[in-house]
């Protein structure tokens, strides 16, 4: 049974410091709705809870849509439709995006971002719920139907095609960044450009807050980042993983190995755009050696790599 949730969980005002000429003082809102797996919470700065809750709301539609497109998990999103289809398909304007970048930086990770990695996904999803490795032949069996190069987009149109037979599509590694802008951009085309949206630890940070430089951010090595107009995600086996004869197998799969990984880092990648930062993170989490590389890619972002465990 599907659960259903309120719309608004809580809003919590703080009034803020300043004051602007012939304006009341703007003052901090904050929401949290459930959504993707996660928690999303979104901090934001309005001169009343009429504008603020409005935009909240809007928001939170925004993030419920992107979810009925991007989910693998419910059976009918455009996502998983699209996995069962077995000839050219047309995509939908937010899908098409997410997908083209996908592919972009799986070309720029050699496949450590993919996107089809969704056969293995499946397999680990039950070894965890059942506390068991998953079985070799059907690892082989699935390894054997992920490739980010037997997924095809037509370069002019939204049409979209998978080659092989059981491939599917898994959007875990950038959905969550990608409906973290498009909620932001929402705010914003509210007025409300002083926020930070939060999407279970994928965030976007806004303008700043009154009488602040920027958000305060904590990541990994007990450091507090301090941002505006920038996204900070962070990725690494310290939130679900599966302990097996000694090894922590990570949730993020290795689409080459198709094992969980094992080397415990975390890493924190701070980007332009949530959906990039969320995509590059899960690819340096499952080969932290490509750091040099995307570096020289991405020159206007940053990376840190840090012990699961670490702050």
């Amino acid at each position: 049974m599907k659960t259903v949730y309120p719309f608004l969980c809580f809003a919590v005002l703080i009034a803020a410091p300043l004051k602007l000429l012939g304006q009341p003082a703007p003052v901090r809102w904050e929401y949290q709705h459930p959504q993707m797996g996660t928690l999303f919470r979104l901090v934001l700065y309005a001169a009343d809870s009429v504008q603020a809750s409005e935009a909240a709301r809007a928001a939170f539609r925004r993030i419920d849509s992107l979810n009925a497109i991007l989910s693998d998990y419910l059976p009918d999103s455009e996502l998983s439709v699209l996995s069962d289809h077995s000839d050219w398909a047309e995509v939908s304007p937010a899908l098409e995006q997410v997908l083209r970048k996908a592919q972009e930086i799986a070309s720029q990770t050699d496949g450590a971002f993919d996107i089809t990695i969704g056969p293995l996904s499946r397999l680990w999803r039950r070894a965890s719920r059942q506390g068991i490795f998953p079985d070799s032949l059907e690892l082989a069996a699935a390894r054997e139907k992920v490739g980010y190069q037997n997924l095809l987009i037509q370069p002019d149109k939204p049409l979209v095609k998978l080659l092989l037979p059981g491939m599917r599509l898994d959007a875990g590694g950038i959905a969550k960044g990608f409906a973290v802008d498009e909620a932001m951009a929402v705010l914003r085309s509210h007025g409300l450009p002083v926020a930070l949206v939060d999407g279970g630890g994928d965030l976007l940070a806004g303008e700043a807050p009154p009488g602040k430089e920027g958000w305060e951010i904590e990541v990994v090595g007990d450091t507090v980042l301090v941002v505006t107009n920038r996204a900070v995600a962070t990725s690494g086996a310290a939130y679900r993983h599966l302990d097996w004869q000694g090894r922590r197998y990570s949730h993020i799969i290795g689409p080459k190995e198709g094992l969980g990984v094992l080397h415990g880092k975390q890493v924190t990648v701070v980007a332009p755009s949530c959906m990039l930062a969320d995509a590059l993170a899960t690819a340096l989490s499952v080969e932290p050696g490509l750091e040099t590389r995307l570096k020289a890619i991405y020159q206007d972002s940053s990376f840190r790599m840090g012990q699961a465990g670490e702050k």
